[in-house]
């Protein structure tokens, strides 16, 4: 095998309120812009894991990724730690 280079892709967005609609034009927003900076090709992502803030469950950041076209590749959800004082209505994402 080849040199193969391995990177992690790092993004976060806050999201307006706490609804599905704002939860998923946040998270296209946001896999938008990372595809569009790094010249993103999906056929070499390997996967992709979103954090969101505690105040934010009304949907499943994966599932606004899934109708993107995100549909080979893993998708994680997990909710961050409530830590006083931290930044509201954040979603974090790894790549």
């Amino acid at each position: 095998m080849g040199n193969l280079a391995v990177r992690g892709i790092r993004g976060a967005i806050t999201v307006a309120e706490n609804t599905a609609p704002a939860i998923e034009a946040a998270v296209r927003e946001l896999l938008t812009e990372i595809s569009v900076q790094n010249d993103l090709d999906l056929d070499n992502v390997a996967c992709v894991f979103f954090t969101a803030t505690p105040d934010l469950n009304a949907a499943f950041p994966a599932a606004a990724a899934r109708r993107m076209g995100w549909q080979r590749v893993p998708l994680l959800c997990a909710v961050e730690m409530a830590v006083p004082d931290a930044l509201p209505r954040c979603i974090r994402v790894l790549v």
